[in-house]
């Protein structure tokens, strides 16, 4: 019903007379042509096709004509999205600019493109008041319930697959579930043609931040930057007012073999190994599990693994870190999310991953894929990848998975124990000394963890970003791509987290390659299940070495899980003959002054003065028992 008690005419009209709504979103609604709010995530995928097997998601843009900007085949295990821009199937990097005068050190609209972001503002508004509309009331944040936030997003009616991807990845709201109360704290505005006609056909998404409201204004259709990452920026910004973070990290809950139980969260930058994380260890035909690939002599080493832990997931990628559910020397997290985007480029074949295969295959409700090719009336198979050329495959093939629909997933808040750090490595020899020096395994002291998550390299082969090869940095706590304000900050709240949560251990792990052998995502994997077993037990200095790198704290003496044994030479990558200690040493010079570059860019008068004290260590040439002295750490090895 409307404000005066007379029945509403439709769900758009009773959204209209909610007193919370912006001003802005009101009379733009109230002008546009029609007004559309899916009553069901059905109804809104039924809307994603216009009820056709395909579909062209298609405008016409002035001065060029008609622009398709993705296909939607209807498959029989939901719907496939593919962009005709192979340039469309990742996420820039360089996609976000700041519309308002708010404190940021990102880059702000008019110094990017030479002039206030109000003009343009104005002309997105006025452009989707001429179109049939989406409207997608939502809540973000945590899934299970805790601290969540109002929001909606608007979106022209044909892009139904952008805002059905929105309504997995958060809390879909239908009309009967809006209540009086709903007051958005963010509002998602979609224009794809703009990116045409105002942005010379780049990903542009504009962060545009208000007292009491944030809004995001998405010129492009690839949900990365702006469906997912969007509401992350908008989560961080809220963090900041209130001075709590959510973290980019996965998070399991393991049960061992013999039923003891440790949870463990894995951060790092885009293709680090997150959504690896969750996932079972990948095996050979035989059920034995590849250790490694040497690139020098192309031999293999494999070990049996009879049993693995229980995985029951926990995040995927956010883990919200409310000050409402902290209670105790670990860090509590839950999920920011109530979906996730799960990359596929690791899965090539059939068979590579057969709980992934079956989930998506055949899942218990339409999923939606993108860069996955899909033809109307035929199964999605996630390891036919979309190709960008004839002979190039996409890297970065996605499936949004309704975390509901995930085996053992748990649904609360749960206390962290480890925190592992992935590093995407290169591989590293004699002849080609890189920064890929880790072991499969490292313990780090607290002070040297919080320098990795200030730095946050991006590392080798990054699948999930347009960006070229080499070292690059995705700054604090690896989210900084996706935030709104100032680096400062975000270091001074990662480092009182620390601080305030001693129990927790930290860990790192390399993915891709440990020195010169290629390895994939098995050292986290096998590093998952030796943490699981090992639970609260301390380490101490007969377990671990000094490693050669400090930045790489201390490696294992030795690494055994049931029947596997890893080979010290994958522990202490220096003992490799196709490495050697001389490499060795010129990688970690290389790590060291690219850490040295970045972490230069927090030395302000802003930054904590513990930090400021880590910094001062590290740029003198500290020891491990020198950070240590600084913040000790749950195992006090020195």
């Amino acid at each position: 019903k409307t404000s005066n008690g007379k029945p509403a005419s439709s769900p758009g009209d009773a959204f209209l007379q909610l007193r919370g709504l912006p001003t802005d979103l009101r009379t733009l609604l109230g002008k546009a042509a029609a007004v559309t709010i899916p009553t069901s995530r059905d109804a809104l995928l039924q809307l994603a096709t216009d009820g056709k097997d395909e579909f062209e998601v298609a405008y016409d843009v002035p001065g060029t004509g008609r622009v398709v900007e993705a296909t939607v085949a209807r498959c029989t295990n939901g719907l496939a999205i593919n962009y005709t821009d192979p340039y469309m199937r990742r996420r820039d990097p360089e996609c976000m600019v700041i519309g308002d005068d708010l404190p940021t050190d990102k880059t702000r609209y008019k110094e990017r493109f030479g002039q206030n972001f109000e003009s343009t503002r104005q002309e997105t508004l006025e452009w989707l008041s001429q179109q049939s509309l989406l409207v997608l009331p939502m809540r973000i944040g945590a899934a299970a319930g805790e601290c969540c936030y109002d929001a909606v997003m608007v979106a022209p009616a044909n892009a139904g697959f952008f805002v059905g991807g929105m309504a997995d990845l958060q809390t879909m709201l239908t009309p009967d579930e809006v209540n009086e109360g709903f007051s958005p704290r963010c509002v998602i505005y979609v224009a794809p043609p703009f990116r045409q006609t105002h942005f010379e056909g780049r990903q542009v998404v504009v962060h545009n931040r208000h007292a009491g409201l944030h809004e995001v204004f998405s010129y492009n259709l690839y949900p990365g930057p702006s469906a997912k990452k969007g509401i992350y920026g908008v989560l961080l910004s809220i963090g900041e007012q209130e001075n709590w973070l959510t973290l980019h990290g996965s998070t399991v809950r393991l049960v061992t073999p013999y039923d003891n139980v440790t949870v463990i969260m894995h951060e790092g930058a885009s293709g680090a190994g997150k959504s690896e994380m969750l996932e079972n260890i990948h095996r050979e035909e035989d059920g034995r599990v590849l250790l490694g690939r040497n690139t020098v002599t192309g031999d293999r080493k494999l070990a049996g693994l009879p049993q693995s832990c229980e995985l029951q997931p926990v995040t995927d990628d956010m883990a919200m870190c409310h000050p409402g559910i902290q209670d105790s020397d670990y860090l509590a997290v839950s999920d920011a999310e109530q979906g996730w985007f799960v990359r596929l480029d690791h899965i090539g074949h059939y068979g590579t991953d057969p709980f992934l295969e079956r989930l998506t295959v055949h899942p218990p409700q339409p999923l939606i894929f993108l860069n996955v090719q899909g033809v109307p009336k035929s199964t999605c198979l996630i390891w036919e990848h979309a190709m960008d050329t004839p002979d190039t495959p996409c890297p970065n093939p996605r499936v949004i998975l309704p975390r509901r629909s995930v085996p053992h997933v748990v649904d609360r808040s749960v206390q962290v124990g480890v925190r592992n750090f992935g590093l995407r490595a290169p591989a590293s020899t004699r002849e080609n000394p890189t920064y890929g020096i880790a072991g499969y395994l490292h313990l780090l002291p607290p002070a040297i963890a919080w320098l990795w998550r200030l730095v946050a390299p991006r590392g080798h082969a990054n699948p999930s970003i347009t960006a070229g090869a080499g070292l690059s940095s995705e700054g604090v706590g690896s989210y900084w791509p996706f935030a709104t304000g100032r680096r400062v900050d975000h270091a001074n709240l990662l480092l009182q987290q620390i601080q305030s949560t001693p129990r927790v251990k930290y860990t790192l792990t390399p993915n891709q390659h440990v020195g010169c052998w290629e390895t994939s995502f098995m050292p986290q994997w096998i590093a998952r299940e030796y943490l699981g077993r090992r639970g609260a037990a301390p380490f101490t200095a007969d377990h671990l070495v000094p490693a050669r790198c400090v930045l790489l704290g201390w490696a294992l003496r030795s690494l055994r899980v049931e029947e596997v044994e890893v080979p010290t030479e994958l522990l202490r990558t220096e003992l490799q003959p196709e490495l050697g200690a001389e490499a060795y040493d010129q990688g970690a010079e290389q790590l060291t002054d690219f850490f040295l570059q970045e972490t230069a860019l927090y030395d302000t008068p802003h930054l904590d003065p513990l930090g400021r004290r880590v910094l001062e260590c590290f740029r003198d040439g500290g020891s491990l028992h020198d950070f240590e002295q600084i913040l000790p750490g749950a195992d006090r090895l020195l």
